[in-house]
């Protein structure tokens, strides 16, 4: 579940490229840039880092920040402290509001995390503890997910007397199908990271020390290939889910045809043939 939306009036897609992006100041959010690689750190560990308003603008900042800036190639999500990665909704917020601003609230963290799938730019979620509710949304909507062994995984809307409402309902029955989804959303239950694991709710399960390292050699090895290509890979995989079998062929040739257009691909069909490795530009 989300929290109440409230306006949100600084786009950083509209801050002249002359400013540093780099100095965004977000209040809920650590957001620092290292190299390729963007880290965002929700920064609430007194409440586990539950999502409140503020903090969903500060995620919705620190994502369009990245999504514009070349010079990111991908993005790090990981929680303050070693409970929570996201322990769900701010339920103190969350008590207060009434039905509308409940839809609102809905729509509006649905917008955020559907900024966070479609980036155009691989997003690890670095998942150090708690993913419960909107946590456990939020990690769905990234490209891929590495557990900590002690992290902890669940919908449990339904014992607040409520639904999953950042996209829970339609992402976690893509990831690990419809039954063992309902089971999950109907029963509230909290399930371990070995069995988010076993289900395909996660990529791998390692140890915590380990944890935003080995986030960093994933995007270090996406990040060696074409970025087009990375590109398109996404978008074609994030668009197929969504259109029946053959339109999502139709979606993977286009793409196909786009990159075979790209100097890119001239780069890497070389340097294979020239046994050498390709140095790739991003046209």
């Amino acid at each position: 579940m989300v929290s109440q939306a409230a306006p949100f009036t600084a786009s950083p897609a509209t801050v002249p490229n002359s400013l540093p992006r780099a100095a965004l100041a977000l209040a809920n959010l650590q957001y620092e840039k290292k190299g390729t690689i963007a880290y965002v750190t929700v920064n609430r560990p007194k409440v586990l880092n539950a999502l409140n308003t503020p903090t969903w603008t500060d995620l919705k900042a620190a994502f369009e920040d990245a999504k514009v800036d070349a010079s990111v190639h991908g993005v790090i999500l990981t929680g303050a402290g070693d409970k929570a990665f996201i322990a769900g909704a701010d339920i103190s917020e969350l008590a207060h509001v009434d039905a509308y601003e409940a839809e609102e609230s809905s729509r509006f963290g649905q917008g955020v995390l559907d900024l966070i799938e479609n980036l155009g730019k691989p997003v690890i979620a670095a998942i150090n503890g708690f993913a419960l509710g909107g946590g456990c949304e939020t990690a769905m909507a990234c490209s891929i997910r590495i557990a900590v062994e002690h992290a902890k995984f669940g919908q449990p809307e339904v014992k607040l007397g409520l639904l999953p409402g950042g996209g829970g309902t339609q992402r976690l029955p893509r990831l690990v199908g419809k039954g063992r989804a309902l089971q999950l959303i109907l029963t509230g239950e909290t399930i371990s990271a070995q069995e988010a694991y076993r289900i395909g709710l996660v990529n791998e399960v390692v140890p915590a020390a380990n944890l935003i390292a080995r986030a960093e050699t994933i995007l270090k090895q996406i990040s060696a290939n074409a970025p087009i290509a990375v590109k398109f890979s996404l978008e074609a995989a994030n668009r197929g889910m969504d259109t029946s079998q053959a339109e999502g062929f139709a979606l993977e040739a286009s793409y196909f045809g786009i990159c075979a257009a790209t100097e890119d691909k001239k780069e890497g069909t070389a340097a294979f043939l020239e046994k050498r490795a390709p140095q790739f530009h991003g046209r």
